[in-house]
């Protein structure tokens, strides 16, 4: 993976989603930004919704704009059981 100077990547929370693949995150400095899915996700249909943890590349020149460059996986509980019980069929 190449390095970019002109980036600062950060972490943060997806906040709320907007049309056009556009998206409002929180970031853990405290900061809201405006972001837009890159486009190797956009390729691979990887899918975003409020509350996934993503990762976020910044320009150095506008820190209110970015592009959201990896979204985390979403821990599971091995609890969680999403198929119904044979009973209940």
């Amino acid at each position: 993976m190449g390095t970019k100077k002109n980036f600062v990547v950060l972490e943060g929370v997806v906040s709320t989603a907007y049309p056009n693949g556009m998206f409002t995150v929180y970031l853990d400095n405290d900061m809201l930004v405006l972001t837009v899915v890159s486009g190797k996700m956009r390729y691979r249909t990887i899918r975003i919704v409020p509350g996934d943890r993503v990762r976020v590349e910044l320009p150095l020149y506008d820190l209110s704009k970015g592009r959201i460059i990896y979204r985390y996986p979403v821990k599971r509980n091995d609890d969680d059981n999403f198929l119904p019980a044979p009973d209940e069929f």
